[in-house]
């Protein structure tokens, strides 16, 4: 039998593989890797790029083309055997990857370089890839003693498991519960998109009605829309339960795996002299110290909490007038927010998704990019994929040259995992036949389409799509050679937000919007009355906006630095000290949000959901630009292209911004882009 998965292809057969071919492929993988190193660390006394970090990198990426099908699969089409088969390869990487991080030879051999004449010979790019290998070694214990190193490997190990085992605990828990309402005038208030999705839903159970579920799309129509006090309030207590001790199962309870989480990063920490996580997570970030990542969340706080506390007291003062609610719960405040919308704006959601029919808006999304960056994407027939909605294009620039492709998977099904997020599938690198084109992941959640009629989007998940599109060209137009700084990686983790939220700003200009939209029966262009109402209402509630995601960050920040391991984690004591600092509608005792916060457990961000504000500040700083020369103006175009698309993580992100915009960021443009006094 061939292995799809060591069979050498383009792009992955995602239609050949199955979970019996994933272990075996990993496993022997990993064994070739370990040789090879040993191999090229044997046949030379002194090393080079070509004779040691090269080919090291070409048997690294056999394995990470060969796992990242895998795992995407895991995320996108879930089921029992491929999790096993994905779970069995977890330790195995992990071990395979502490090794090597630990390996005192190559370590040695990647300093002899560093130092000898030759280095200075090298790409600033190459440079860049052997810099951060060295400060990886230290990272990975290399200078511990045998005894700390055996530790790290097994905190390692445990990690990578408790953060498969949380991410599977709650696409469980939220493919768990469903609804089944016999009644249409259940439903009330509900848009007509919404009931024909639950009704869809019930039919493909094989069930008459109307079918609820925590997948996002249903959830949040309930929450903006449904008139019945009760099952949005049924509705917010099983999403903000899931996967914890007040959810449906025990098993799928993630309290002590987030406890086990924070007290082993600690540890980690610890063993390699830092005080503390926080501390840890900064090594690789921009942000230089952690009293300098709560003080800019704090002054954020403080600049943004009267603003957003006027919000919620003109929220509470309508719902009162108007409905005659006197006390708002949270399970309230989208709905009263969603017809405070519509009478202060005469704005309604439903109306605005009219105009974004999901073809219209991706055909957009590409105009947008070739009035920027010059680019050509063109869809391209006949390609394996994971499931029949998903679609396949390529990227070619404006002397015709290809320079990536993409995988796009819309819309929200079961075993998918919840979210919108941009994967690396291929990267960029020289070979010896050439250039290999970097490959994305762009997965989205959105509403499917009904019957006939296409997927219509909210404004917000067109801010979503044009968001994770952002980082997927920063994936592919990368033209760096050298896998360790193309793309994505080797981007400090507090600017890689930076290209997907600079990317939003075109879905709120005219002129761009023009080329998104349209309704999707008549073609009829989004009208001038309409945009102008969406303008005035776009930064309504931004303060209650803007506070929620400071007590995200601030909350995961301090969680990782005041970590003490006599007291434990403390996780929910530490969010209700957070949200008493720069919360304003604080959820009821029963939220266990954090049993669900993906990000920090599972997601990379760690320490690290300051990023998203901290790279706010960057896009919007860098849009400025656009706003003074033009949104579509070609010179600022092809600086942002050349300065930060296309350098990946071959500079410091701070180098690449000055670059662009001539000077250091400032706070102002992201205050007055959300309508918040700088």
């Amino acid at each position: 039998m061939t292995n799809p998965l060591l069979s050498p292809s383009e792009l992955p057969d995602f239609s050949q593989i199955k979970p019996e071919h994933v272990e075996p492929a990993i496993t022997q993988l990993l064994a070739e890797a370990s040789a090879a190193v040993e191999q090229y660390l044997a046949a030379n006394t002194e090393y080079t790029w070509d004779n040691l970090i090269a080919p090291i990198e070409a048997v690294e990426d056999k394995i990470n083309k060969a796992w990242s099908p895998v795992s995407h699969m895991n995320s996108v089409v879930n089921n029992d055997d491929l999790r096993d088969a994905y779970n069995a390869c977890l330790p195995k990487l992990s071990e395979y990857s502490t090794a090597m991080g630990q390996h005192k030879d190559l370590f040695k051999a990647y300093q002899a370089i560093e130092s000898s004449e030759a280095y200075a010979q090298l790409e600033k790019a190459q440079q860049k890839v052997i810099e951060n290998a060295l400060r990886g070694f230290r990272l990975s214990g290399v200078d511990l003693n045998d005894q700390q190193q055996d530790r790290y490997k097994e905190i390692s190990l445990e990690l990578s498991a408790l953060s498969s085992k949380y991410e599977e605990n709650i696409l469980d828990a939220t493919n768990d519960w469903h609804k089944l309402l016999s009644k249409k005038s259940a439903l009330a208030g509900l848009p007509e998109s919404a009931l024909q999705q639950a009704k869809q839903a019930a039919e493909q159970d094989g069930k008459k009605g109307w079918m609820l579920s925590l997948q996002f799309p249903s959830y949040i129509a309930v929450m903006t829309y449904a008139d019945d006090r009760q099952l949005r309030a049924d509705m917010y207590k099983a999403f903000s339960t899931r996967a914890s001790e007040l959810g449906a199962k025990a098993e799928w309870d993630n309290t002590e795996t987030m406890e086990q989480t924070i007290a082993l990063r600690h540890e980690k920490a610890q063993l390699l002299g830092f005080a503390n996580y926080a501390e840890l997570s900064l090594a690789t970030k921009m942000a230089d110290s952690p009293k300098q990542v709560t003080d800019f969340l704090e002054e954020l706080a403080e600049k943004s909490l009267d603003q957003a506390k006027t919000d919620l007291a003109e929220l509470t003062e309508f719902a009162d007038k108007e409905h005659g609610v006197k006390q708002l719960h949270p399970w309230d405040v989208g709905y009263y927010s969603e017809k405070m919308r519509q009478h202060a704006y005469d704005l309604s959601q439903e109306e605005v998704k009219q105009y974004f029919p999901a073809p219209k808006v991706l055909e957009g999304l590409f105009s947008v990019v070739h009035k920027l960056y010059g680019l050509n994407i063109s869809e391209v027939s006949d390609v394996d994929c994971w499931h029949e909605d998903v679609r396949f294009f390529q990227i070619e620039d404006k002397t015709g040259e290809l320079r990536g492709k993409f995988y796009i998977d819309l819309y929200a099904r079961a075993k998918k995992r919840g979210g919108a997020w941009m994967d690396d599938c291929v990267g960029r690198k020289k070979t010896a036949d050439g250039i290999q084109i970097p490959v994305a992941y762009l997965t989205c959640n959105f509403t499917p389409p009904v019957g006939n009629d296409p997927a219509l989007l909210t404004h917000d998940e067109v801010l979503t799509l044009f968001h994770e599109f952002g980082h997927g060209l920063q994936h592919m137009l990368t033209q760096v050679d050298y896998l360790g700084v193309s793309g994505i990686n080797g981007v400090e983790w507090d600017a890689v937000e930076l290209p997907s939220q600079f990317m939003e700003n075109w879905c709120w200009e005219k002129e761009a919007l023009a080329l998104m939209s349209g309704h999707y029966q008549t073609g009829e262009a989004l009208p001038d009355e309409l945009f102008n109402k969406m303008l005035a209402a776009k930064n309504f509630q931004a303060g209650m906006f803007m506070v929620r995601q400071l007590e995200f960050s601030l909350f995961d920040f301090k969680m990782h630095q005041n970590y003490n391991p006599e007291q434990g984690a403390n996780i929910y004591a530490v969010l209700d000290e957070i949200r008493a600092q720069v919360s304003v509608m604080v959820p009821p005792a029963f939220n266990r949000f954090a049993h669900s916060f993906s990000h920090l457990f599972a997601g990379g961000y760690a320490a690290g959901y300051y990023s998203y504000k901290w790279a706010e500040v960057l896009s919007s700083d860098a849009y400025s630009l656009f706003e003074e020369k033009g949104i579509f103006d070609a010179a600022t175009g092809e600086s942002f292209l050349k300065n930060i698309l296309e350098t990946g993580g071959s500079a410091d992100a701070m180098e690449l911004f000055v670059k662009f915009r001539g000077r250091e960021p400032n706070i102002d443009a992201l205050l007055r882009h959300t309508g918040i006094a700088a």
